[in-house]
């Protein structure tokens, strides 16, 4: 089973936390990466975008609902106190805007990558991937709310 490289894994981390200042103004501290499964609660909701081109597989960015409405709240400019269609349609331009900045990140350094439209889904619900293992990188802010950022990814 392959994987991803150490230094590869900073411009996901680059491009998220730039995004989430950016557009959501959250200051976020990157956690310990821990390899985890993809199994997912209720309480979840899942931006999934694939990875294709010099590497390949996919980013599974992962919100506590809580955590989703904060962020959607931010970047609509309103509260948002459930998921509806605007909030997640948000969320799922939240996910392209990161995986579009860690793609030109990696052109900058002559690595070609293509991303697919973001998928969503919430509920109970998990995921199988035998090209790579999932790495989990929290990002948190605001003391305690978290965002799971997720990569399965394996170089040519």
């Amino acid at each position: 089973m392959a994987g991803i490289k150490a230094e590869h894994i900073n411009p996901f981390l680059m491009a998220a936390t730039q995004v989430l200042n950016q557009m959501c103004f959250v200051e976020t501290t990157i956690g310990k990466p821990y390899l985890k499964d993809t199994k997912y609660t209720s309480n979840s909701f899942i931006i999934i975008i694939g990875v294709t081109g010099e590497m390949r597989g996919q980013v599974m960015i992962v919100f506590e609902n809580s955590v989703a409405c904060d962020i959607a709240s931010k970047m609509c400019m309103m509260p948002v106190a459930h998921l509806d269609d605007l909030s997640k349609s948000a969320l799922s331009e939240l996910g392209n805007m990161i995986m579009g900045n860690t793609a030109t990140i990696f052109s900058t350094k002559g690595i070609g990558i293509d991303i697919t439209p973001p998928t969503t889904c919430s509920g109970d619900v998990q995921f199988t991937t035998s090209f790579a293992k999932n790495m989990c990188i929290p990002l948190s802010y605001e003391g305690d709310k978290v965002i799971e950022f997720n990569l399965a990814i394996t170089q040519d």
